[in-house]
């Protein structure tokens, strides 16, 4: 959909697949956590979000049809990741994509 606002940060840690995991799991008692092959979708009330993890990577995809979903998705995906994170010391930079 070209209407899309679409956002995306690749945060660079070793423990993707765990931060992934807890995310997931934690957005997933508000909101319907899907299994996908590339990668896992928590449905609203986050509106979407795909999680996949790399190598040494943790890459979001943020997706909304308008500009106050978007920034309520973003922020509520990346504050839970910097907080589960934050002896790592994690900053998730949301990239807007046009």
């Amino acid at each position: 959909m070209s209407d899309q606002l679409i956002a995306t940060p690749a945060v660079e840690t070793d423990a993707a697949p765990r931060y992934l995991k807890q995310v997931a799991s934690h957005l997933g008692r508000k909101a319907e956590v899907v299994e996908e092959d590339a990668g896992d979708k928590p449905r609203p009330p986050v509106r979407d979000c795909l999680l996949v993890t790399g190598d040494a990577t943790l890459v979001m995809r943020a997706s909304a049809s308008d500009q106050e979903s978007h920034d309520r998705v973003t922020q509520v995906v990346g504050s839970h990741l910097e907080r589960f994170s934050q002896r790592n010391e994690l900053v998730v930079a949301w990239q807007q994509q046009s």
